[in-house]
Formats: C-alpha cells, structure tokens, sequence
C-alpha cells in the first residue's frame, strides 16, 4: 500500500459498485479512505464507522479530520420492483441519510473542505426524447426525478456551511462488477439477448473508473461546485449498445426487441428506467478539463469484458 501523504476521506455507500472502485483510486492516489457504514464489518482494507440512520447517530470520530466527505449511500433503485414501501425506502434512504450528515457537520468546529454527493441524471426525467440535456435543464415530474430533486436539495445545508458542494448526476455506469452491463450481458452470452421496447430510447452510460476519477477530480480541483453530468461524452441508444455488446462477445443478436408491454407486465412501474432514457450532455465537466479515458462506447467495452 502506497504511503499515504493527503487528507482523509469518509465515503459513504463505500461497498457498493461506485464506493468501492471510488475507495481504491482514492488509496492510489495517496489518501487515507474511511467509510461510514450500517455494519463495522464491511471492510478489512478501510477503517469503518457505523452509523444508524433511523435513530439519527454518527459513530464519534466519524466526521473529524476529514478532507472530503463523498456521500453516495442510498437503496438501489433497480434492486426490487417499486411497492409503495420500497418507493418510501429508495427517497428516504437518500434524504434522511443527507439530513443526518448534515446535522453532524453543522456541529463540527473544523470542517472538511469539501462535500461531494451523488445523484443521478434521473433528476431530468425517465424519457425527454431526443433532445440533448444540460445541466441547466429542468427537472423532470415521474417519481425517480422527485427523488433526486429532493436528494440534492438535502445537501444544500453545506453551502451556509461555508463548504464547497458538487453533485455529480450519474449515468447508466458500466463494470463488470454490477450495475446495467451485468444484466445486458446476461442473456446476450445465451444467444437470447435482444433490444428494450422500442430500442431507440438513450443510453447515457460511463464506465465504471472515468465516474470515479470524475470524483477524485471534483475533491482535488477546487473550480468544482455544483452540479456536472456523470456521463460520457458519446450516448448511445438501447439498440446500439445491445448490438456493440454482441460484436465485442462474439454472439448472435437475432431475436426482436422486447416489447414494451411485456417489461411493464415484469416490472411494475420500474419499466419506465429501460423504456425511457436521456441524451445527457458531458460538455461541463469536459469545460473543466476533464478528460475520458473511454469516451466511446466500444473501447469502453472492450477494456471491461476482453480484460
């Protein structure tokens, strides 16, 4: 392990797909990770806090010290069909674990520098069609685009707090260790993968290590603040990544697209995250000079499934 020679970073969600990719370029690049956990055991590699979200509690020492705070726990959106209890958990898990974070920095008498959250380009509407969306586009009206409306303005404490914020809107993000690819994989590796509905609905994906360099960057460059689209500089459609997906495995695509029907017979009200989607913009974080290690959806591929 590299010495380490900069600030401490508390990450929350630190076991998930994003937290634990995020805590391994943060070790490399010389910073001391801590998580803030539900458990004490999720992790031998990162000294872990616990903190209990329905009683309102924060380990002490959790939030001393700190360089950063990275804050991206929530329930998964696309674990489990959408009951109106799940509903409740996905919007509160975010929310009421901000509220709590926010209550413990506000105490705090030497504040980290920076406060860095997670949301999601859901906040602009689970279909706008074709039209590219920036960050000063609205927010959309459907239950995913509530939720993020209100995760992030639970964050907005930090600011009379004298804290830089940045809100990184994340996309569709591509690894194979969870996420979208997996399940896209899935039947395509039985020969039975086929398109979404209609197939022309947006992808805007971005592979797994540009989103969390994309958050190492946000910590490190204090020009950062506000919001910035995770995603890549090229979005796809439905159809063309399920076909570039075949091409870099080797498999048939010869079935018809699924039809929409049958995924919102499956799926309840979730269906509208594969039957919708977005062309979300990349042009602000590149303004900063950030730059993609895989902006095109192919190489992007290529260096997750022919490794």
């Amino acid at each position: 392990m590299r010495e380490t020679t900069k600030g401490k970073i508390l990450v929350t969600g630190g076991s998930g797909l994003i937290g634990s990719r995020l805590s391994e370029l943060l070790t490399e690049a010389g910073y001391e990770v801590a998580w803030l956990s539900r458990s004490s055991g999720k992790a031998d590699k990162y000294k872990t806090y616990k903190w209990d979200i329905e009683k309102g509690a924060i380990q002490d020492g959790a939030l001393e010290g700190l360089e950063a705070v990275v804050h991206l726990a929530g329930a998964g959106v696309a674990d489990k069909r959408w009951s109106e209890a799940r509903k409740k958990l996905i919007l509160e898990s975010r929310t009421k674990s901000t509220a709590l974070l926010m209550e413990g920095l506000s105490a705090l008498g030497l504040k980290p520098k920076v406060f860095i959250g997670a949301s999601a380009i859901g906040y602009y509407g689970a279909d706008t069609g074709d039209a590219m969306i920036d960050e000063k586009s609205l927010a959309g009206d459907d239950f995913l685009a509530q939720v993020v409306k209100s995760w992030e303005a639970s964050s907005a404490a930090v600011e009379d707090m004298e804290m830089r914020r940045v809100l990184i809107r994340v996309g569709v993000v591509l690894s194979d260790k969870g996420g979208a690819l997996p399940q896209l994989l899935a039947p395509l590796k039985f020969g039975f993968g086929a398109p979404l509905g209609t197939g022309k609905q947006w992808m805007s994906w971005i592979h797994i290590d540009d989103l969390c360099r994309l958050f190492v960057e946000a910590i490190q460059n204090t020009a950062y603040e506000g919001v910035y689209n995770g995603v890549s500089p090229s979005p796809v459609t439905n159809k063309e990544i399920t076909k570039e997906a075949a091409k870099v495995l080797k498999k048939p695509l010869w079935l018809p697209p699924v039809p929409g029907f049958v995924l919102k017979v499956a799926l309840g009200e979730m269906a509208q995250i594969v039957l919708g989607g977005s062309k979300i913009s990349s042009k602000k974080a590149e303004s900063m000079g950030f730059k993609f290690d895989c902006p095109h959806l192919k190489g992007a591929l290529e260096s997750i499934l022919l490794k």
